[in-house]
């Protein structure tokens, strides 16, 4: 038998304790005792596409209503007309169709007045799947009438699964083409596979757990960059470490044949980039995948693979523009006597500020990138005031300040995110909260969220690293000043950020000393 036939089986006495926990629901409306009963006899030990029955009783309309608004995955309705009222039955399909808009469940009709419920209206004026008059219905007729409505709800549910498949799938394609980090994308990925896999009903039930997974350059190897469930704590992981030898050999199947497999309740997506960098998603779930779920994957697959190359050519101009923005800040400090990682740190700190601050990600990831040239500026400023070892005078000191214009009009008229926040912070980086700073003279919260960060960052570092005019100060005279300047130069939420977090902050003034470049 394929598996897309059908099974129906009655299990042996001795077995009942057996059936299969998963089962369709069916209810039975009626104010007769004896019809639930007769009828709970004749579907004893029933098994359609192994699964049993839940048989949910209810003996009125007004029951009928709270119970199918409880479980709205009810299959079959055996529903009785006159109860309570001779129309109680029509009131409870009016309910479920037009109050619920419950268009699933299959409504059969089964009254002992067919007089005051004409079969022809009835099917006429009411959304109803069959029409049985009691005296019809002997055992083996029941029987066939509900092995035909539990086909016809199985087949509804396919179709309704395979509608949103394709939505969720035509959703997830353009969400994911508009994503340009590629951790974000990867993640996205895996994340609409995960969705995909698990459109059934029991979905919430369905154990499903994945990675994604990049070869480095120069290596054999995979680690992971995202994953879910059980995987969770495999981040940065080579996958030949902790995989089981049945789905390695799977993986490495996929590797040597630069295909994508599926196979059971197990997907592998296997991509490589112009660039011939490698990659390997895995998604499994605790149920077989269908095979429309298969051409499904397919099809998503092929339309991420074409993103795949654009994320990692946006990733490449991405790492470009990093490189060249870093060195010109380490070429301008390096007019300034050479200060090491001063740059690195200034960036490392405005990330983790803008990142409790609040700030999206992606604006983390602006102020980052555009941190390290906060000085351009300094590069028109003449070496006799750049370089003197002591005090400037008011006139050389005004001369120093031009930098922060300087560098704000050699890059305010770029189009580009990344230079047009560097040239906020190169403008603003010296503004003081209380409206003090320079050049603009800017308060409070005028000043850009940027110059804010930026300013706190700067100094910071400024204040612990060996100048030309001065010596490093100690930590705890840095930590007392920031305290004293809370709300004079520096914004004091941001400062009570800075010292709710200082151990990271120290920590990345560790990592990127000047003694040693990272």
């Amino acid at each position: 038998m394929s598996r897309n036939e059908e099974s129906i089986l009655f299990a042996p006495e001795d077995e009942v304790h057996s059936l299969p926990k998963d089962t369709w629901k069916i209810m039975i409306v009626d104010d007769d005792e004896g019809v639930h009963e007769i009828t709970k006899m004749v579907f004893k030990d029933f098994i359609f596409n192994n699964k049993g029955l839940e048989i949910i009783s209810a003996y009125s309309g007004e029951e009928a209503r709270e119970l199918i608004s409880r479980y709205p995955d009810i299959a079959v309705i055996l529903l009785d007309v006159v109860m309570e009222e001779d129309d109680s039955g029509l009131k409870v399909v009016e309910y479920i169709r037009n109050v619920l808009e419950n268009k699933y469940v299959r409504v059969i009709l089964r009254t002992g007045y067919p007089g005051q419920a004409p079969e022809k209206d009835v099917i006429l004026k009411y959304d109803i799947n069959d029409y049985k008059e009691k005296t019809e219905l002997t055992a083996t007729k029941l029987f066939t009438t509900l092995i035909s409505a539990l086909r016809g709800y199985k087949d509804i549910m396919v179709i309704e699964e395979n509608r949103k498949a394709l939505k969720k799938m035509i959703e997830a394609s353009p969400k994911i083409f508009e994503l340009q980090s590629m951790g974000d994308f990867i993640s996205a990925v895996l994340s609409q596979m995960i969705s995909l896999m698990d459109l059934g009903k029991n979905a919430i039930y369905c154990n499903t757990r994945g990675f994604a997974a990049t070869k480095y350059q120069n290596s054999n190897d995979f680690y992971v960059m995202a994953a879910t469930g059980d995987f969770g704590d495999k981040i940065n992981k080579n996958i030949f470490e902790f995989l089981d030898e049945e789905i390695l050999y799977r993986i490495k199947e996929a590797i040597n044949t630069k295909k994508n497999i599926s196979e059971g309740e197990n997907y592998i997506v296997y991509f490589e980039n112009k660039n011939q960098i490698e990659n390997i998603i895995y998604a499994e779930c605790s149920q077989n995948l269908k095979e429309f779920d298969h051409e499904l994957m397919l099809l998503f697959c092929n339309n991420i693979s074409i993103a795949f190359d654009n994320i990692y050519l946006n990733k490449e101009i991405e790492d470009t523009q990093k490189e060249i923005i870093y060195t010109l800040g380490e070429v301008t400090e390096a007019r300034s006597e050479g200060m090491g990682n001063h740059v690195k740190r200034v960036s490392k700190y405005c990330e983790l500020l803008a990142k409790k601050y609040g700030l999206s990600e992606e604006e983390v990831q602006i102020i980052k990138m555009a941190a390290p040239i906060h000085d351009i500026g300094k590069v028109a400023i003449p070496d006799n005031i750049l370089h003197k070892p002591g005090k400037l005078t008011s006139e050389e000191f005004e001369i120093m300040k031009t930098h922060s214009a300087l560098g704000y009009n050699m890059l305010k008229n770029s189009n580009r995110r990344v230079l047009k926040a560097a040239s906020i912070i190169a403008h603003q980086h010296h503004e003081k909260y209380d409206g003090t700073g320079y050049p603009q003279g800017l308060k409070g919260e005028d000043i850009h969220i940027y110059g804010r960060i930026s300013c706190i960052a700067d100094v910071f570092d400024a204040l612990g690293s060996k100048r030309v005019y001065k010596d490093p100060w100690p930590l705890e005279k840095i930590l007392d000043y920031f305290k004293e300047e809370s709300g004079h130069l520096f914004d004091p939420k941001l400062i009570k950020i800075f010292f709710e977090n200082i151990e990271e902050i120290i920590s990345i003034r560790d990592k990127f000393t000047d003694e040693e470049r990272k």
